[in-house]
């Protein structure tokens, strides 16, 4: 049985994921603002750093896997924090975490990026290219900027949506760089992502009206099954990529979303190498 870290892991996904983990037997050292073994606000550098250096004090300096699930939704007023939180929480962290997850055997990460990387047209590759770049400060700036010319309208229901999407882009694409990278790749840490959909989790709920929570038919998005996802569906997925047995998958992005994204884009992966 290994030793694995949870982040987000008092309620939705992160929950859901710690509580499969530790059915399964292993150890899990949760990580969130409450209710969790490290208490740490993800959303600034220095909860990160004290929450890398208490994992690493619980864990006796080796980690087997780490599930990076917390994060905030479009409804957050501070499109500045949803940068922070969402995109440098989970690298900050992991990169903080390298050398504990090099001394297990099997170590694995899996990081939680959202179909709207995908399916919402907000995208800002300013901020894409700030956020991958690890300037923190620019990325706030940014985020900021580009909320403050959305649409009335979007900007009341979802204030940071297009810093959510983007920064969970910039995640998406942070975790394939990652995974073929030799410090990570060829030490034997696999980094794969996971891009759920609507999930009936708290940061869902809160971004919602009640009218879409009850009604898949009456989502923004296609629905194809008809169903909401749930907390549990991706906790299943997570278990799977920590799993020793994993280890020939790295830097993939798995869509649990539903069918969303293939029903937005249904010829938009596999993409074709072209000369």
């Amino acid at each position: 049985m290994g030793t694995f870290v949870v982040t987000g892991s008092a309620s939705g996904m992160g929950a859901a994921s710690a509580e499969r983990l530790r059915a399964a037997g292993h150890r899990v050292i949760g990580v969130d603002l409450r209710s969790a073994d490290v208490i740490a606000d993800l959303g600034t550098p220095e909860g990160r750093r004290g929450a890398v250096r208490e994992i690493l004090e619980r864990s006796g300096g080796v980690v087997d896997g780490v599930a990076a699930v917390a994060g905030v939704g479009p409804n957050l007023k501070d499109a500045a924090a949803v940068a922070s939180i969402n995109y440098f929480g989970p690298v900050a962290l992991l990169d903080g975490l390298h050398q504990a997850l090099e001394r297990a055997e099997a170590p694995r990460v899996v990081v939680i990026s959202s179909n709207s990387a995908s399916t919402v047209p907000l995208i800002d590759d300013t901020l894409v290219e700030l956020l991958l770049a690890g300037d923190e400060n620019a990325s706030r700036e940014r985020a900021t900027e580009a909320q403050s010319v959305l649409p009335p309208t979007l900007s009341e229901s979802s204030p940071s949506i297009s810093a959510y999407a983007t920064s969970k882009l910039a995640l998406a694409h942070w975790v394939r760089r990652t995974a073929t990278d030799p410090e990570w790749g060829r030490k034997g840490i696999l980094v794969n992502a996971i891009a759920p959909g609507a999930v009936l989790t708290p940061l869902m709920t809160g971004s919602t009206s009640a009218a879409e929570e009850l009604d898949p038919d009456s989502f923004p998005t296609p629905m194809p099954l008809g169903i909401f996802g749930e907390p549990r569906d991706i906790a299943f997925w997570v278990e799977q990529f920590l799993r020793p047995e994993a280890r020939f998958t790295t830097g993939a992005v798995l869509y649990v979303d539903g069918g969303t994204d293939a029903a937005i884009r249904p010829d938009a992966q596999p993409t074709a190498l072209r000369p």
